[in-house]
């Protein structure tokens, strides 16, 4: 049998992935059904959240969950559904992420618009790490998290809140993989370039700097997002940041922001 037969075990994985709604949180959710994972969708929309799982390939294996991951309450009203219906969960994806405004440079942003992003990306994303891990811990099981960063965790974005957060999640990934590894439980980073989903509208004219000639789609980060989740392909992996952008990266296309106002 091939090593990418069976990527994972549907008797013993469970997954939880948050941003299910749309984008690339989407498509790693529909990808861990696919695979015969049950999995949380978990999303601020309903709609979003209810139209993800409709459109899985099986969709029997999906539980919605709809809240809001800024708020402490939301994280734990999310955690307490995982453990009803799904008993521990082996794998973690954080994916959920606030909209972005190009108006909000560093002159500009409100605190309440930093304040949230932060929220959402950087506690939420802890604190459900850490209590899915302590779980897992506690039982002695193995477990796989992915928390998905950005290319602007290391080159400005001229937006400072999601950079800033970006950056703090790029270093948990590896504050959690280093403390949780001795537990069996690996923490890794997917990094994507410029995905025309979640919110995000590239302009086409970006593809010239992209070696690959196209922008990216939530669909091309599933396939690495489902390999290095899985505990029997890379079960020697942690700590590690995996991009996929095309070759974005190899350039920096972002000029200063406009302050014609001030």
């Amino acid at each position: 049998m091939s090593v990418f037969d069976r990527p994972f075990d549907p008797k013993q994985d469970t997954a939880l992935v948050t941003g299910a709604g749309n984008g690339i949180g989407r498509a790693i959710a529909q990808a861990l059904v696919a695979e015969g994972v049950r999995t949380v969708f978990a999303d601020l929309s309903e709609d979003k959240v209810e139209a993800a799982i409709a459109g899985s390939i099986r969709p029997e294996l999906a539980v919605p969950w709809v809240g809001d991951l800024a708020v402490r309450e939301g994280c734990d009203a999310l955690l307490a559904r995982a453990r009803s219906t799904l008993g521990t969960v082996s794998h973690f994806v954080h994916s959920a992420a606030p909209p972005r405004r190009e108006t909000d440079h560093a002159l500009a942003v409100s605190d309440d618009t930093w304040e949230y992003m932060r929220a959402v990306n950087v506690d939420a994303g802890f604190h459900l790490a850490r209590e899915i891990a302590r779980s897992l811990i506690a039982e002695r099981k193995p477990g796989s998290f992915l928390l998905l960063t950005s290319l602007h965790a290391a080159t400005p974005r001229n937006l400072p809140h999601y950079s800033t957060s970006k950056a703090a999640l790029a270093m948990l990934v590896k504050e959690l993989a280093k403390t949780l590894g001795r537990f069996g439980i690996r923490v890794n980073a997917l990094v994507p370039g410029a995905i025309a989903a979640g919110g995000f509208v590239a302009d086409p004219s970006l593809t010239r700097h992209i070696p690959l000639g196209r922008l990216g789609r939530s669909e091309d980060l599933a396939p690495m997002a489902l390999a290095v989740l899985s505990n029997r392909l890379s079960a020697y992996v942690t700590g590690s940041a995996f991009v996929v952008d095309g070759g974005l990266s190899l350039t920096n296309w972002f000029d200063p922001p406009a302050l014609d106002e001030f």
